[in-house]
């Protein structure tokens, strides 16, 4: 599922320097098979990260706003107790980007930071749409003014996807968060010939090893699809994960459908290699709050408790 408007927060860390055009491995426990297991759900089994670089398994708690920063500054999240936040590439959604300043001065507050942005479909008001046009395919009817694109045609990564690294980069920011892979179940195949959804998850994991690749500084946590894992070079290009709605469906709905339990049960593979978790559920009763942040605690996932709009700070697990 996907946010409105604005927000992407940056985390940093990489693994070690692989070989040119080779994927990169991170946090991949000693002796596991990217798809393989370790013991235990939430098994720490990263790799110690590089001097400099914020480590992701420490993260127990983190906050996710994208929109509505009061006065467009970060002050209030500054002074949160928050390991780790998330906020738009954009204070505006469009091309007020954060500065350089601003991020140094969150991150001075003891927070790794990650941006988030979309790498499998684009909002209408966002600055590259006129851009892609070419690209756009069908609306995505939870959201209507966001489509979804054919993410991996060349044009897709050089005005879109590259840009918004480059910016993240630029800005500071540690990591980026990365949201709609879940564009390769969503897209209608009727307009993309040829494919299929095993092929568009393919081309999903692949643009996901290409953005790991191209900056080894940023930390890569996709949001949503766990069962990407599955396909070749995604387990090894990510550092964590961020997961919607494991506990409540938006809002303060239990989650008891198949597709609950299958997400939790992917997500718990990604944990068991080390993978950092960052659960969000929608929840605005103190009861659903509590729930979920003891669920989150007995995995082993870092957990927020917020509004679907992702507009304000509200329940922080501690």
């Amino acid at each position: 599922m996907r946010r409105i408007v604005v927000l992407l927060l940056v985390l940093g860390l990489a693994a070690c320097t692989p070989a040119p055009g080779a994927p990169i491995t991170r946090d991949t426990p000693p002796g596991a098979s990217p798809s393989g297991s370790t013991p235990g759900p939430g098994t720490p089994g990263a790799t110690v990260p590089p001097t400099g670089r914020p480590d992701h398994r420490k993260v127990r708690n983190w906050l996710y706003q994208l929109q509505n920063y009061p006065g467009g500054k970060l002050d209030a999240l500054a002074k949160t107790p928050a390991d780790l936040v998330v906020i738009d590439l954009a204070r505006d959604a469009r091309s007020g980007f954060f500065t350089a300043d601003e991020i140094r001065s969150l991150k001075g507050s003891g927070k790794t930071v990650l941006a988030y942005f979309e790498i499998g479909s684009i909002e209408d008001f966002r600055p590259e749409y006129a851009s892609v046009k070419d690209l756009i395919l069908n609306q995505w009817a939870d959201w209507p003014e966001e489509y979804f694109v054919r993410y991996w045609e060349p044009s897709w990564w050089d005005k879109v996807v590259g840009p918004r690294l480059d910016q993240a980069a630029e800005a500071g920011f540690d990591g980026v968060y990365l949201d709609t892979p879940l564009a390769y179940e969503e897209i209608d195949l009727s307009l993309v010939r040829g494919e299929s959804r095993d092929s568009l998850g393919r081309k999903m994991a692949a643009l996901i090893s290409r953005i790991s690749r191209y900056d080894e500084k940023l930390l890569i946590f996709p949001q949503n699809s766990p069962e990407l894992r599955k396909f070749p070079g995604y387990t090894e290009a990510i550092d964590g994960i961020g997961m919607e709605e494991l506990f409540y469906l938006a809002t303060d709905v239990p989650c008891t459908q198949d597709f609950c339990g299958e997400n939790l049960a992917e997500t718990r593979e990604l944990a068991r290699q080390g993978k950092t978790v960052l659960a969000v559920d929608y929840a605005t009763r103190k009861e659903n709050a509590r729930k979920a942040c003891e669920r989150y605690a007995a995995e082993g996932f870092a957990g927020y408790v917020t509004t679907r709009d992702l507009d304000k700070i509200t329940q922080s697990c501690q």
